[in-house]
Formats: structure tokens, sequence, C-alpha cells
């Protein structure tokens, strides 16, 4: 059965999913990290203190101080987008990659680049596998499940882009 929470971030309210596990830490698998305002579904039962050791991690990596999450997640991808997700997960804090780029990476050939897009769109675990890294071969923000204005917080946060100032 699913627990879940929600934490308050600077980018916004996130629903924490995951589900009790007696071989995860903390007895907990993470299944999904998305934006309350995203419309995910609160489903199972409400449980704050689950969510403790990803409430820490995240807390930390909004204060600067932790560049990289250690948490145990629930894999729930077909092979293809567990491929994609594998190479988001290998991709370094305050760096980004374009579509094109992963997709050479992982040896997809350039007519599949939308579905690299669209495993990167099915990210279940927004912050956590950091799909805001990847950008436009223009350097454009484009496609994050959280909007683009937060992709532009995240990856200014992680000194990957300049402040905006008006």
């Amino acid at each position: 059965m699913s627990i879940y929470t929600t934490f308050d971030s600077p980018a916004g309210e996130l629903l924490l999913v995951g589900e009790r596990s007696e071989t995860a830490r903390g007895g907990l698998a993470l299944v999904s990290v998305s934006f309350t305002d995203m419309g995910a579904a609160r489903e199972g039962e409400p449980d704050r203190e689950a969510f403790a050791e990803v409430e820490r991690q995240l807390s930390e990596y909004f204060a600067g101080e932790r560049t990289g999450f250690e948490l145990d997640l629930v894999r729930r991808g077909t092979a293809f987008q567990e491929r994609v997700w594998a190479a988001l997960d290998g991709l370094p804090y305050g760096v980004t990659t374009t579509y094109g780029r992963l997709a050479e990476q992982l040896e997809v050939p350039r007519d599949r680049i939308r579905a690299v897009g669209g495993a990167i769109g099915a990210n279940p675990l927004l912050i956590v596998r950091p799909c805001h890294r990847v950008i436009g071969a223009s350097g454009s923000l484009t496609g994050y499940a959280g909007g683009v204005e937060r992709k532009r917080f995240l990856l200014t946060h992680e000194g990957a882009l300049q402040p905006l100032f008006v």
C-alpha cells in the first residue's frame, strides 16, 4: 500500500509517495516526487514520519548542502525508460545536457530522440532523478513536468544558469 506526505520546498509544495519496504533504508522506497499543483492523486495513507529521510535530503539539497540523493527508489518503468532514467541519475549536479547528447550517450538513433524525451517526461521522481538537467539543443528550457519556471529555478539553484534579473 502506498503512503504519502507533502513537503514545502522553495520550488513549490511537493507530493512524496512511497511504499513501505523491509529491504529499503528507513523502511521506505520512494515511488514518486511531484508538485502538488500537477494534479497527482494522494493515494494510500498519509505518513509524514516515514518520509523523514527523504525530507532531510530534500532540505539539504535546497539549502545547497547536497548535490545528490541516496534514497531507495521503486523502479516501475519499461526497459527503455529505465535506461534513460539511469542516464539521468548519472547527470552531475550543476551540469546540463541536451536530449540529443543523451540519445547519443544511450546509442539511440536520431529518429528516436522523441522517445528519449518521452521517457524523460515519464520520470516519476522530479528533482530526485534530475530530468530538469536536460535542455533543448539551443539551450532552451523545454519540457519539464513541473513547468519551465521551476526548471529555471532548479538549474539556477544548482549554478547551471545565471539568475534572471528583471
